[in-house]
Order: structure tokens, then C-alpha cells, then sequence
């Protein structure tokens, strides 16, 4: 549905995206020039968040393949489409300006940008673009996964002795020790910010993503279709698919990243 030179387009996007960012994160009054605002969520949002989203949603609409750049777009600075519009959607496009935003106040890099294509409920392609670090993962479910143009593959440690489990970095869940718990075999936790948690399962360089607290479904599409297009599942806690734009609410429920 999405081609290698649209993909690219969006990998494009997201750049310019990240460019904007990048110049408040740079810059010599960064915090105070960034303004943070709390949303109704009581997650923080900047002037960055605003900027990013501007250029996304202005850059979509002038993509080569017109039926794509002519898709609804749901982003996080745009959440209040209703339910009754929202529902009708059978493809569309998921975005997030700036997922990460604690850790782009926290100035550690661990923040990206996140666009997906929605089709029918799951993620059929995403780009996260992390301008920090200048890292782009991208995948179709036609085209694969990649991490800066080079292909990448989940489940490559078919059989770890010591599990590698990424978690937040901001955000922990008191059932996550409860999970820990249980499980039979040695791990170590892997911290991490933003969709970037998903995209070190898609790369093999994690093996288990619970999450077992709150998430948007704009923060982890993206993520999840370059999971999928690696080869890896992002699953409910009843192990069903994680699915999007079922519901009125836009909370994920729990899921686990394998």
C-alpha cells in the first residue's frame, strides 16, 4: 500500500520534523525557551511538540501518492476528532510530534518522532526518527524494517540465557516488579525513552517490552508497525493483536513486545 519512495517522502517529513525540534533543544536558553505546558493528561507539551506537528501535518498533504496525502491525519496535538468522525476511518494516518517529551526535557535524546499509517486497525507502515542521534527506523509490511536504510530483524537470540527487558525510563508501572517476578529465567532491564523501546525489540537488541501502564495510541503505532515488519508481535495481555481506533478512548490497553 505504501511504496519504497513514499516511505522515503515520510522518512523526509520526519527529518524536517526533527530539525525543528532540534532547534530548541539546541538552543542556548533551552529549557525556559521551550515553554512547557501541562495537557489535559498532565503530560507535559512545548512549543517544539507544536512546531513538529505543524510541518507533519502541512507535509503529508503533499506526498506523490495522492490517495495517501489525502488521508485523515489523527496526531496528539489534534486529538479532539470525535468518535462518531474517527470511526469511519478505515485508513489513516497516526502521529506524534514529539513522543519522549519528558526525556526532551531532561535533554538525554531519547525522544522521536512517530508516524504511522493505520489500515483496517493495525499499523501497515511507520517512520520514528530519533534527531538526537540522527537515528530513522522505518518499515512496510511490504518493504521490511530498517534502521538507517539497513534492514532489521526481531527475535535473532532465539534462546537467550539472560532475557534483555527494555522499560521506561520516566514512566514505571507498579505491576511491572509483579510481572518481573514471575518469570523463570534471569533478565536484565534495558532502560529506554519514548517508541524507541519497541524499535530495540525490532533490532534484536532487546527480547521483552512489557507495558503494563498507560500509553496513547499515537505513541506506539509507528513503533509497532517496524516491529511487525521485523518479524516480531505486540500483543494485549489476553494475547490478542494490539489494535487501534476500536474504541472512543485512545488509551492502549497493556500489550507485551516480543
Amino acid at each position: 500500500m505504501i511504496s519504497n519512495q513514499v516511505l522515503k517522502e515520510v522518512e523526509t517529513i520526519a527529518r524536517q520534523a526533527g530539525a525543528a525540534i532540534m532547534e530548541f533543544y539546541q538552543a542556548n536558553d533551552f529549557p525556559a525557551r521551550i515553554s512547557v505546558q501541562a495537557k489535559g493528561d498532565d503530560s507535559p507539551l512545548t512549543q517544539a511538540d507544536l512546531a513538529a506537528h505543524e510541518i507533519i501535518h502541512t507535509k503529508l498533504t503533499t506526498i506523490s501518492d495522492a490517495a495517501l496525502a489525502n488521508l485523515p491525519q489523527l496526531s496528539e496535538e489534534s486529538a479532539a476528532i470525535s468518535w462518531q468522525e474517527r470511526q469511519q476511518w478505515q485508513t489513516y494516518w497516526l502521529i506524534d510530534p514529539l513522543d519522549g517529551t519528558k526525556e526532551f526535557i531532561k535533554r538525554n535524546g531519547e525522544f522521536t518522532v512517530n508516524i504511522a499509517l493505520i489500515h483496517q486497525r493495525q499499523p501497515i507502515a511507520g517512520v520514528v526518527y530519533a534527531p538526537a542521534t540522527d537515528t530513522m527506523y522505518s518499515a512496510s509490511q511490504q518493504l521490511g524494517a530498517f534502521k538507517n536504510s539497513s534492514p532489521i530483524h526481531a527475535r535473532q537470540n532465539a534462546k537467550p540465557e539472560t532475557l534483555k527487558i527494555v522499560g521506561s525510563r520516566s514512566h514505571q508501572s507498579p505491576d511491572m516488579q509483579a510481572y518481573l517476578d514471575q518469570l523463570k529465567q534471569p533478565y536484565e532491564m534495558v532502560p529506554m525513552g519514548s517508541s524507541l523501546k519497541l524499535c530495540l525489540i525490532a533490532e534484536s537488541q532487546a527480547d521483552l517490552y512489557p507495558r503494563l501502564g498507560p500509553t496513547s495510541e499515537w505513541d506506539t503505532a509507528a513503533a509497532h508497525a517496524i516491529v511487525l515488519a521485523a518479524g516480531g508481535e505486540v500483543n494485549t495481555l489476553d494475547h490478542k493483536p494490539l489494535s487501534y481506533n476500536t474504541k472512543e478512548s485512545l488509551l492502549n490497553q497493556h500489550f507485551i513486545v516480543n
